[in-house]
């Protein structure tokens, strides 16, 4: 053999191991190339399925995206949306803290500047089965609950583990928003006894963070009128009925509830009040009227329309996007031909209500036994799952931890402004509100969220004091 030609294929073998270094052993098939009308980005996108009961063809659909830089040093951070039953492609990845949004005409994406993959590797995964482009070829598996919905998860974060064998040793993030505080716990506790049983591989979990959670019904459901009648939402007579007539400490969450029939009615005429006429995920915001919308995107309109910065439309443009056929053939979603459309929360699942009332601070308190720190934060603006209960069940939990105040009660800053308000108990716990955020508080407030964000996966506290001086004195005169 000639020097050059052995040069030649050093040079080669070379090549081939920095591919596969880079490459991180990912799977080629589930490589995304390029969205349609996708803005170029340095990072890579992976989607496909992994099949979590190949028996009864039961598989879920995932989207992982790759960290803005340093991919290959970043922690891996799962989400999930909630519903039950909602898309966490269509919420998280793509509405909310994804590297893209849809575009204003539903036929392209444009630029996330906030998405939280500059803190991290996102993996978006739709539970359970019934749930956007995740599918079981047995129809029964879409009646489902809580233990099977975590069951799944499992099985499914050791399989995708498989596909991306590089990421099983990195630290590992739960995080999630509303009925994510059913999944995202239960989740977390079915690894952590994975993790007790064997005798290899383990989770490298490192903590816990969901947003506006729904966490114990006989606190987050009497919150939700309590918000509506302290933002002059409904009158003082309405409130008084419901505050007299509803025992929310009995409160059962499948329809009609176990309540009075007077509390039946109260409630449902508060809910219709604001409902009707206002956003309930987020109170300030401007309302899309879907229907003209869907229209007006069949014909390639702009349909884009700001409220307080934030495109309230975009839903009916992630919808249009998303039922593009090349859409789908892009990220080799919906390879069964589905008899539906995708949709953002599912037609065909039917979950059970009744999970809805399981207590889930005991799951919250054996992950931060485990010493999983865990954050539990909320849009100030939501009156769907109201911070006014969120805050009073991690206060309850912590006084069961018998945990101590570390950080007290106070204002949070970025950008030289109050982000939100924080109180951190015992060093593992913390529950802070972000100003002016929805329900999915990243959609809303962006900046604010990716700075939570970062914050949490660093594992550090969010700053307390602000370098900008601020003037108390404020002059009133015009």
């Amino acid at each position: 053999m000639g020097n050059m030609q052995y040069f030649f294929l050093i040079r080669l073998f070379v090549f081939i191991i920095i591919l596969n270094i880079g490459n991180g052993q990912y799977p080629i098939e589930d490589l995304v190339d390029n969205l349609p009308g996708q803005p170029k980005v340095g990072f890579r996108q992976y989607a496909g399925y992994v099949d979590v009961d190949e028996k009864a063809g039961r598989s879920l659909f995932y989207y992982f995206v790759e960290a803005e830089k340093d991919a290959h040093k970043l922690p891996l951070t799962l989400w999930l949306n909630g519903g039950p039953g909602c898309s966490s492609i269509g919420g998280g990845a793509f509405t909310e803290l994804g590297p893209f949004f849809p575009r204003g005409d539903g036929h392209g994406l444009r630029r996330n500047t906030k998405s939280w993959n500059k803190a991290s590797n996102l993996l978006f995964i739709e539970s359970p089965a019934g749930v956007g482009w995740s599918y079981s070829n047995t129809s029964s598996d879409y009646t489902c609950g809580d233990e099977s919905t975590a069951k799944d998860m499992l099985n499914f974060m050791l399989k995708w583990y498989e596909k991306f064998s590089e990421l099983k040793s990195r630290p590992l993030f739960l995080t999630g928003e509303s009925y994510a505080g059913h999944y995202i716990p239960q989740l977390a506790n079915v690894i952590l006894d994975y993790n007790k049983q064997s005798k290899d591989f383990k989770f490298n979990l490192k903590g816990v963070a969901i947003g506006n959670p729904l966490l114990r019904v006989d606190r987050d459901v009497p919150a939700v009128y309590e918000y509506y009648w302290s933002h002059g939402m409904i009158s003082d007579e309405l409130f008084l009925i419901i505050k007299e007539n509803c025992d929310f400490d009995d409160y059962e969450f499948p329809v009609p509830h176990n309540v009075s029939i007077t509390c039946n009615q109260a409630i449902d005429e508060a809910y219709k009040l604001i409902s009707d006429y206002v956003n309930v995920y987020d109170v300030i915001l401007d309302v899309c009227y879907p229907s003209i919308v869907q229209q007006e995107l069949r014909l390639h309109k702009q349909v884009t329309k700001m409220s307080v910065g934030v495109d309230v439309c975009m839903t009916s443009e992630r919808y249009f996007y998303f039922n593009l056929p090349e859409v789908q053939k892009a990220l080799h979603a919906n390879r069964t031909n589905l008899p539906y459309e995708w949709s953002m929360c599912s037609d065909v699942l039917n979950y059970s209500q009744s999970d809805g009332d399981i207590d889930m601070l005991p799951s919250l308190k054996n992950i931060i036994q485990h010493d999983v720190p865990l954050w539990i934060f909320s849009g100030d603006q939501d009156s769907v799952v109201p911070l006014i209960g969120s805050r009073t069940l991690v206060r309850e939990l912590a006084r069961d931890l018998k945990f101590k105040t570390t950080v007290p009660y106070g204002a949070w800053f970025h950008k030289g402004q109050v982000g939100g308000w924080q109180v951190e108990y015992g060093e593992k716990l913390t529950f802070a509100t972000v100003r002016g955020a929805a329900h999915m508080v990243p959609y809303a407030q962006p900046s604010r969220a990716l700075h939570l964000f970062t914050t949490f996966v660093h594992g550090r506290r969010l700053p307390n004091t602000t370098h900008i001086p601020i003037n108390s004195s404020f002059n009133l005169k015009n």
